[in-house]
């Protein structure tokens, strides 16, 4: 199990070196850097840093063609967490479901996203299905494409251009990365949402 760990870790530290010692991972100008429109919204902080009601401040990108470091890391995250269990109504590592597992890592790093796929459907702002980014989330129907309402969530991996890849927890398979263009996910797509 601990051999199995360090594999999976890996990418994740090699990730976080080069994001230390400065490698470039965006392409983004300074005026994209200052063009942020920032939301300050409440947030329930859990538990364990006690019950109260704090200000958390949230940054939506402006739409330009790059991965920001925020969004690599995590999907560096979230690719930690795969083969992980599928559960209904799951929202940690022993199980997930669809928004419960964008709900877990989005929290990692502070970011308030409600545990329902037709709530995340609203957060953040649509962008074309072409400029999908690192990061964005991608809304499906639910398994009947027919009723054209949210009800399956990922993590957009892929960069702009591309075809969509995507990380998500399915009812088959837990864990696991997605394409949409050629699947079945191509005939169950809604939308984009960026909420980085």
């Amino acid at each position: 199990m601990k051999k199995n760990s360090i594999i999976m870790i890996t990418p994740v530290v090699l990730l976080l070196i080069m994001l230390l010692f400065g490698y470039n991972l965006t392409n983004e100008t300074p005026a994209e850097k200052a063009t942020i429109v920032q939301v300050n919204e409440k947030h329930e902080a859990p538990a364990k840093t006690e019950d109260k009601w704090v200000s958390m401040q949230r940054t939506t990108r402006s739409g330009g063609n790059y991965s920001t470091a925020e969004s690599q890391e995590i999907i560096a995250y979230a690719m930690t967490l795969l083969g992980s269990p599928y559960e209904f109504a799951g929202i940690s590592p022993s199980g997930f479901d669809c928004s419960g597992f964008i709900t877990h890592v989005f929290d990692n790093y502070n970011i308030d996203v409600p545990h329902s796929s037709a709530l995340q459907a609203k957060e953040g702002v649509a962008v074309a299905k072409e400029d999908a980014a690192p990061g964005d989330l991608v809304i499906f129907t639910g398994t009947n494409e027919n009723v054209r309402t949210p009800g399956h969530v990922g993590i957009v991996i892929s960069e702009p251009g591309d075809t969509i890849s995507f990380v998500h927890s399915s009812s088959n398979g837990g864990v696991k990365i997605s394409k949409v263009q050629g699947t079945r996910y191509d005939i169950r797509f809604l939308e984009v949402r960026r909420v980085l």
